[in-house]
């Protein structure tokens, strides 16, 4: 059993629907790598053990066999945004502390209707934010190096899969909260297309910026979850079906990339030089796979402002009321991003929107001529777990707590699925991950390519690791 934890999840899948494996024995697998290493990373503070072992006992494996979607009794942890029925979900905020949820949300109970076993829930930013610390469970370090910061706002799951204490893990992202803990942590995580994956109702049902996502270790393992996970919800009118579709068949068949464009920082953002490099040396391997790689980028002028305009509204729905009742509790960095949202003019948001649907359409003229657009999937590699947020990039201070990250929210409004994938590492020995962006509910190549990529570039090879200091 000690090396249960360094099988993929698709091995893990495949040994269980065989019955070469239990369910129980990837749980006391999980248990007994989580007590190895979260002591020194602190990324799954919440265990529903009990709660997994049920499911495990329940577990109809014959029935299981039969669904070419099933996870087949697979643990996976769940970030603590979602709702686990019968488990704590805080948002990392005191206010919610000892809140169960009474059922899990609809993202969640997909994936246990598709097998999954949920056996812990992963840390979280308080709200949001790009770096995993709360007063409630407090920090998630990196483990490649436990001084600095896991990113956020799935840096537990991305703790959790890069350590090896649990095969899959779920991921959500509104400005790069799934990809940037990817790229710290030398994952893979996926930004899906609106609707592929359906949302638990506590989000506005027609907001098409929060997604919710797979996150793991490698690009095979993602497919498998993706497949876990997508589908039509009757509770979210954004869901949608792909009857017969499955991700993990797409890998290898179908054809490759012709053209690739990269750039650096999509002309908008500051970037740190040591990580354009390296992302631009990954993007040029698509040359290996018979693709042009060009610099034909398409104007990103107007995205950020528009994005942080959308992310202010987005958090003042939501919040407004929590604000009203428990400002003395919220996260200075909140209140002021929940302050922002209720001083937005109408103005303010027919730009934005007038700016969301320009870049749509600026993207869909890009792939009559492209396939992907390459950029890098965080600004700096991973800063000091001490520090609540990143305050300059290369010089170029930045002037709200988020704009470290906005290489990724920059892309989130184009509502393009987008992939993190490890690409390369600093002079220091941190992951830096890149991002690559396909077409509108283009999952399946996208996926393809990256597994490609992923070959070539030969970072998967390196999990899960043990935390260093």
């Amino acid at each position: 059993m000690k090396d249960l934890h360094n099988l993929t999840a698709t091995e893990a899948v495949v040994a269980l629907r065989s019955g070469d494996l239990s369910a129980k024995e990837l749980i006391d697998a999980s248990i007994k790598r989580s007590e190895e290493v979260d002591g020194s990373v602190n990324a799954l503070p919440i265990k529903c053990y009990d709660r997994a072992l049920d499911q495990a006992v329940a577990l109809d494996l014959r029935r299981e066999a039969e669904n070419p979607r099933s996870l087949c009794g697979l643990p996976i942890a769940v970030k603590d945004y979602n709702d686990v029925g019968g488990i704590v979900t805080t948002y990392g905020s005191p206010i919610y502390s000892e809140a169960a949820a009474e059922k899990s949300d609809a993202t969640v109970e997909r994936l246990e209707q598709n097998g999954a076993i949920p056996v812990a829930k992963s840390n979280v930013p308080e709200w949001a934010g790009g770096h995993t610390f709360n007063p409630v469970f407090g920090t998630t370090r990196n483990p490649w190096n436990t001084a600095l910061s896991a990113g956020g706002s799935s840096g537990g799951s991305g703790v959790a899969l890069a350590t090896g204490q649990v095969w899959l893990a779920t991921g959500n992202d509104l400005g790069g909260s799934l990809r940037t803990p990817a790229s710290f942590n030398g994952i893979v995580g996926l930004r899906p297309s609106p609707g592929r994956i359906p949302r638990g109702s506590r989000l506005p049902a027609f907001d098409s910026l929060w997604i919710e996502g797979p996150m793991a270790r490698n690009v095979a393992d993602l497919a498998l979850m993706l497949d876990a996970g997508v589908g039509q919800c009757d509770s979210d009118p954004l869901a949608f079906d792909e009857p017969g579709l499955l991700f993990q068949n797409q890998l290898e068949t179908g054809s490759m990339p012709k053209r690739v464009a990269f750039s650096p920082d999509l002309g908008v953002v500051p970037m740190a030089k040591e990580v354009a490099k390296v992302c631009r040396t990954a993007a040029e391997r698509f040359t290996d796979l018979g693709a042009e790689v060009t610099d034909e980028t398409p104007n990103f002028s107007g995205a950020l402002e528009g994005f942080q305009t959308l992310r202010a509204v987005l958090l003042a729905v939501l919040m407004e009321p929590i604000l009203k009742q428990h400002r003395d509790r919220i996260a200075p960095e909140i209140i002021g991003n929940i302050e922002r949202g209720l001083e937005i003019t109408p103005e303010q948001i027919f730009h934005a929107e007038r700016v969301r649907h320009q870049l749509f359409h600026r993207m869909a003229k890009f792939f009559e001529t492209h396939d992907f657009l390459v950029c890098p999937a965080a600004s700096i590699t991973p800063f000091p777990v001490d520090q609540r947020y990143v305050t300059e990039i290369d010089g170029v201070p930045c002037e709200t707590y988020i704009d470290w990250f906005s290489i990724t929210f920059a892309l989130t409004m184009t509502s393009c699925p987008v992939i993190s994938l490890p690409c390369g590492f600093s002079e220091s020995g941190m992951p830096i991950g890149m991002q690559i962006v396909g077409k509108p509910r283009g999952e399946a190549a996208l996926l393809r390519a990256a597994s490609y990529m992923e070959g070539l570039l030969g970072m998967a090879d390196q999990l899960p690791i043990d935390p260093k200091d």
